[in-house]
Order: C-alpha cells, then sequence, then structure tokens
C-alpha cells in the first residue's frame, strides 16, 4: 500500500478512479500500451463474477465453449452492418513470422516471404467465427435451440485508454444463441438481460434500468438491442450488459438453414449477449469512497478479515489460539477471510491497508478481549464516525453474528447505490433544463425525443448526452422533443455516459 493518499473524488473523479485501481491492487498498466495487467487480488473478484454468472448461464440450459481468437477477414465481411461496425477497432495479423535484422544484431523485421494469403482480425467479437461454424452444427429443427456460452478475450484497438472501462484487450463472455422462431430469439435475448441484472443488483450491489437502445446505439448487425444501464457516483452512466436480437441476419450471411417439422428449409434465428471486465470499473465507482474500494460482500475476495492485537510473544501467541477457533466458525459457514499475521506491520497499518481494498468486515482481537469474551467489528461501508461503522461484539457465536452482518452490509450497500441513481433521475421538459440538469447535477435525464436519430446526434454533438436507453417501463406519454419541439409518445433516459 502506497503512504500517498488518495485524490478526493470531489476534486478530481477520473485521477480516483485511476489512483485507486493501482493502489488497490486491482491493476496496473501494462507495457503494451492500452492494455492492462489484472493483479491477484483484482483477478479473484473477476473470479468471483464469473462463478456466478456461470452458474447462472448453467441454470438457464447453456454450455460452455471455445472458438478460435482469429478470425478471417472474409467472415467478418459477410454481415455488412458487423463489419463496417467493427472496421475502426481491428487489429489484423498481415504475417506470420519475424526473422533476424541483418543490418542490427539482435533486432527482428517482419519476413516479407511469410505473408498470410488472407489476413487475419484478432477478435473483436466472435460472431462471425461462431456462425460459420454453425453452418456445420445445425442441420435440423432437433439442433435447436443451441445455447453456447464463450469465456474469452478480446481486442478493440482504442485510442484513449482507461483501466476496466476502456483497454485494447479486455475480457469478458459472450453468448452466442441459435433458434427454431423469432419469438423464441426474443425470449432468449430478454431472459439473458434479467440475468445480468439479477447479477447485477444481487451480487455487485449494482441497481440497473433496463431498456432498449436506440437504432444508433444498437449492436452492428442487430435488430434489437437490450441493456443494463447504471449510474456511476460522478453522475455518469455505465453500460453494464448487452443483450442482442440478431434476427436471421447473421444466419444468411453464413448461410445458417435448418430443415423445420414441416420438412422445409429455413434460416434459424440467433441471439448473442455479454458483459465484460468494465464491470470491475463499476463496482469500483458506483460504491468506493475516498478511503479507498468498498467491495459487496457477495463478490469480496475477502469477505472478513482478522487483525491480531499484541505487544508481545505471549499476548499474540494467545490471540492467535482464538483466531484459530473463530476461523473453524467462519469456514463451517464458507466466509471468505483472511488472518492478517503479517509481523512486520502495525494494527493501525493494516487496518488502513484492508480499508483501502474494501474488505466488508474487519475484526481486530487482543488479550484483553479475549478476557472480556468480545471483539471489536468494523464496517467497511460506514464512514469512520459513523454510528454502526465500529461496535464491540460477543465473541460467542461470533461467527453466526458475521453472516448476518455480511447480508446487512449488501443490503445496505445496495440501497444507498438506489437512493443515489434514483436522487439522480430528473425529468425535463425544455431544452435549457436538460442542459442545466447535466451541467449541475448529472445523472440520467427523463426527456421526451422525436425519435430521430437526426435529432439524436445532435443532442450529443452540443452535449455529449447519449441516449443510454428507452426503459422497458416508460409509459406512453404525448410530449414535445426538448430539442427539436417535435411530437414524442414517451420518454427516453439520456446521460452523459463511459
Amino acid at each position: 500500500m502506497s503512504d500517498k493518499k488518495l485524490p478526493k473524488r470531489s476534486e478530481n473523479y477520473a485521477e480516483w478512479y485511476q489512483e485507486l485501481v493501482k493502489k488497490a491492487d486491482l491493476a496496473e498498466h501494462s507495457a503494451v500500451k492500452g492494455c492492462m495487467v489484472i493483479k491477484p487480488y483484482g483477478y479473484t473478484i473477476w473470479e468471483n463474477m464469473q462463478r456466478e454468472l456461470d452458474r447462472m448461464f448453467k441454470e438457464t440450459g447453456h454450455t460452455n465453449a471455445y472458438f478460435p481468437l482469429f478470425v478471417p477477414k472474409s467472415f467478418l465481411e459477410k454481415e455488412e452492418g458487423h463489419a463496417e461496425g467493427f472496421a475502426k477497432e481491428c487489429a489484423v495479423v498481415t504475417h506470420y513470422r519475424l526473422k533476424a535484422n541483418p543490418d542490427k544484431k539482435g533486432a527482428l523485421m517482419v519476413d516479407s516471404e511469410s505473408k498470410l494469403e488472407e489476413e487475419l482480425i484478432v477478435r473483436p467479437t466472435s460472431e462471425a467465427v461462431i456462425w460459420h461454424t454453425y453452418k456445420n452444427w445445425i442441420q435440423s429443427y432437433r439442433d435447436l435451440p443451441l445455447l453456447i456460452n464463450q469465456w474469452a478475450n478480446v481486442v478493440r484497438w482504442e485510442m484513449r485508454t482507461r483501466l476496466f472501462l476502456r483497454t485494447t484487450e479486455f475480457l469478458w463472455q459472450e453468448g452466442h444463441t441459435a433458434h427454431a422462431t423469432a419469438d423464441e430469439a426474443v425470449i432468449e435475448t430478454k431472459q439473458m438481460l434479467e440475468v445480468y441484472a439479477t447479477f447485477a443488483e444481487t451480487f455487485l450491489a449494482l441497481p440497473v434500468i433496463k431498456g432498449v437502445k436506440t437504432a444508433n446505439e444498437r449492436f452492428a448487425g442487430a435488430e434489437d438491442t437490450y441493456c443494463i444501464e447504471a449510474l456511476m457516483q460522478d453522475g455518469k452512466a455505465l453500460q453494464a450488459g448487452t443483450s442482442h436480437f440478431l434476427g436471421q441476419n447473421f444466419a444468411k450471411a453464413f448461410d445458417v438453414k435448418f430443415v423445420n417439422k414441416q420438412n422445409q428449409q429455413e434460416y434459424v434465428w440467433g441471439t448473442s449477449w455479454g458483459v465484460s471486465t468494465r464491470l470491475m470499473g463499476a463496482l469500483v465507482m458506483a460504491h468506493s469512497d475516498d478511503n479507498g474500494l468498498i467491495l459487496p460482500p457477495a463478490i469480496a475476495p475477502f469477505q472478513v478479515v482478522i487483525v491480531p492485537i499484541g505487544k508481545t510473544e505471549e499476548q499474540l501467541a494467545k490471540v492467535e489460539k482464538k483466531i484459530i477457533e473463530i476461523q473453524k466458525e467462519l469456514r463451517a459457514k464458507n466466509i471468505r477471510f483472511k488472518f492478517d499475521n503479517r509481523d512486520n506491520l502495525t494494527p493501525g497499518f493494516k487496518f488502513a491497508d484492508w480499508e483501502l481494498r474494501g474488505v466488508p468486515v474487519r475484526l481486530a482481537l487482543g488479550e484483553r478481549d479475549i478476557d472480556n469474551g468480545t471483539i471489536e467489528v468494523a464496517r467497511r461501508d460506514k464512514e469512520r464516525g459513523e454510528e454502526g461503522a465500529k461496535t464491540i461484539e460477543k465473541l460467542e457465536n461470533i461467527a453466526e453474528f458475521i453472516e448476518k452482518l455480511l447480508a446487512q452490509i449488501q443490503h445496505d450497500i445496495y440501497q444507498k447505490a438506489l437512493k443515489y441513481r434514483d436522487e439522480h433521475i430528473t425529468e425535463v421538459n425544455s431544452w435549457e433544463e436538460f442542459k442545466d440538469v447535466l451541467q449541475n447535477k448529472g445523472g440520467f435525464v427523463s426527456a421526451h425525443w422525436d425519435g430521430t436519430t437526426e435529432t439524436e446526434l445532435k443532442i450529443k454533438e452540443e452535449t455529449k448526452a447519449t441516449i443510454r436507453c428507452i426503459p422497458f417501463e416508460t409509459k406512453n406519454e404525448a410530449g414535445k422533443c426538448i430539442f427539436s419541439g417535435k411530437n414524442s409518445q414517451k420518454r427516453v433516459l439520456f446521460a452523459q455516459a463511459y
């Protein structure tokens, strides 16, 4: 842990975020520009996310597979909208071999004789290579639905990067399914969005708004894109997950047909859906404070850290013996814990270190506590000095107490984020109101829009705000577009976003 304090969120939110990610040992910049190294503590959080999501995918009938990292350029070109949407982000492999540079000892150069017959794209997403594969897997209605998920890395060449939020290479999962009817595919698309929303709210304590993207914000090659949108503490939105109804676009592009029950051939209907390590950024920005991370217990690498207090070896030996008993109790309840018995650090340093890392509960135990039958319990989600932030509890049945406390912390973190989100959804009815809210309050702005891409792009150009989604819960309501003054039938949610 660095001695240097974090910047304050109120003074420089972007710097606070970048510094926190690095100081809390989540990730760091790599030697490859635009890429990151996810450190063990950060990767453990990602593994916890993976584990829960993977379980939820399998409970809804999906199985995992793996497809190649490289996509032939001709595959990407087959679906016109898809190719156009990803063209500017592609990393392209043109040669397969290097050779020694005769003009400079130890240097390497491209072997001109090793040029590939067809250029390969390092996958920005896998629709093209997967749908080419599905052509061989699907012949009959009996082969449907095909419900496949892939855990992988992808590359999208980025000019401006930010750890977790936008990097050239990132980790994600991508689901790709094929169905016999459009209705089945739409049901699948919406079902997976519900999985994402449940995961975000239940495990990340991250309240989200579910909705559909506008045509301009739609995934390249999709008929419809559904999304979950979350709000960060600086008032900016973050797209936390998307699920796409692909129609028959990719089936037609790759000639994926099946024989239906009437013995007729028709194209299958497709979906794709994904979340990425961007969720790590959402986790940091939605909950953390000026002292460091605040991690929901459901996803934290360690839910409890135990710090021994003692001045002599005899005292520490007595304390450690009691802590071994506590560990057994915690383990029996599947509570993830860390016993911090580092002998070269003071208790105060350890407290600050684990506060920075966002461990939900800290236990401190000394000889006097044992004699009194008590233990000090500190909650990370409460501010220092706040009522309930630090309490003295009975040692007896401490694991049962911690189990209930962790559930309460998970609930409270979500409620705090929900309160902030709900307080930052503002209805406006004029262009001046719209600009004022964006500039002075931030958050989601609920406003009428005339439904045209032209107006959507002009609003973005003037304010940097985009339509995050048309919420599912939006009711029909006649009004006037805040920009053009034209008729509108419902409100949409605008925000400046990551």
